[in-house]
């Protein structure tokens, strides 16, 4: 990758990686205590943050689509 976006690519993909982690501590949690309210909470938050990391996906393709920049 040699692009002029390059660093948001990096960036965006260290933040993907964490909510993906994110993600697996909520699902750590829920399985921890199944059949209560905190469960059905980290469930719920999984999915967000499933949600979030998609976009952030999502973003990472657009600006890798761009492809290199112009002065190379």
């Amino acid at each position: 990758m040699s692009g002029e976006y390059d660093d948001l690519v990096e960036r965006l993909a260290a933040i993907e990686e964490e909510l993906r982690d994110r993600a697996y501590e909520r699902l750590r949690a829920a399985a921890a205590a199944p059949d209560t309210e905190t469960a059905a909470d980290a469930q719920r938050d999984e999915k967000r943050l499933l949600s979030a990391r998609r976009a952030i996906a999502k973003a990472i393709g657009s600006l890798q689509a761009l492809g290199p920049s112009v002065e190379e």
